[in-house]
């Protein structure tokens, strides 16, 4: 765990960094011409997807560790990744981008605030008094808001040089999250086949679930079928390398990390199944 936890917050902070570094404020004001859409996003994945995760721990008794650590990579914000997927499933990458950043932003309340909700519903109680909602969201705000805004003033010095480089922020971003989760595997190698079989389950119908009805609620509420696919995928996809910073923050047992950790794996899989269907089907 001790690697994890050293390498967790600067990998947040570099990913981040590379998610500012993308965005311009347009990216924020544009969800007031088209506020339905967005709107549908958040409600997804800021209250609908909480509340699935938590059916899903009573529905299969979930061992509470286990279960805290579903409802930790549950609370976490859509990854930088699912911007990528959007635009190979010909989506709404505008929108992508604006439900990504904001929620992100938003993540420094949302987060502490359905962890520490779950664990007083889950009867919880190796949580250090010490350890605050208002302290892991100033912690969080460190490592998620202020590299985010850091991104985006460079970007507003260096626009030409920046967007000339996306695709290289990118790829550091899907190489910073792979060393964590690699850290991850290697310390808990002999533990891992355990710990995933009572963890792949629920994230498995978890994601699948929640992907199933952030679509159809897109079909229903949201304008097309571009932002049906950007809302299932923005639901479906999570920031892990977020998840794994709070987790470590909180407790120090790595078992709250397995969830996050097994998810990672299914999220891609259902990601690109998903991506076939919808290409294939224009759907």
């Amino acid at each position: 765990m001790e690697i994890v936890t050293k390498i967790a917050p600067i990998a947040l902070a570099l990913i981040m960094l590379g998610l500012g570094l993308g965005l311009k404020v347009e990216d924020f004001t544009r969800v007031l011409k088209t506020p339905k859409d967005f709107l549908v996003g958040l409600i997804c994945q800021l209250i609908i997807l909480p509340i699935v995760a938590y059916a899903l721990i009573i529905i299969l008794n979930t061992p509470i560790e286990l279960a805290l650590g579903v409802m930790i990579i549950a609370a976490a914000p859509g990854g930088v990744t699912s911007n990528v997927l959007t635009k190979f499933a010909n989506g709404d990458v505008a929108l992508s981008i604006s439900l990504t950043a904001i929620i992100s932003l938003i993540s420094i309340i949302s987060v502490p605030l359905i962890i520490f909700q779950s664990a007083l519903l889950l009867g919880v109680t190796n949580i250090s008094q010490e350890i605050t909602m208002t302290g892991i969201a100033l912690k969080m705000a460190l490592v998620v808001t202020v590299p985010v805004i850091i991104g985006m003033i460079i970007r507003k010095f260096l626009d030409n040089f920046i967007s000339s480089k996306v695709s290289i922020i990118n790829k550091t971003n899907v190489v910073l999250f792979l060393i964590v989760f690699v850290a991850i595997w290697i310390e808990e190698r002999e533990n891992i086949i355990t710990y995933l079989s009572q963890a792949g389950l629920i994230v498995l119908i978890l994601n699948v679930v929640m992907m199933f009805i952030a679509y159809y609620l897109a079909k229903t509420f949201a304008s097309g079928i571009d932002q049906r696919k950007c809302i299932a995928l923005e639901c479906g996809l999570h920031n892990g390398t977020l998840a794994v910073f709070v987790a470590t923050q909180i407790f120090n047992d790595i078992i709250y990390i397995i969830p996050t950790a097994a998810y990672a794996l299914i999220m891609y899989i259902t990601a690109f199944i998903f991506l076939f269907i919808v290409r294939k089907s224009n759907y």
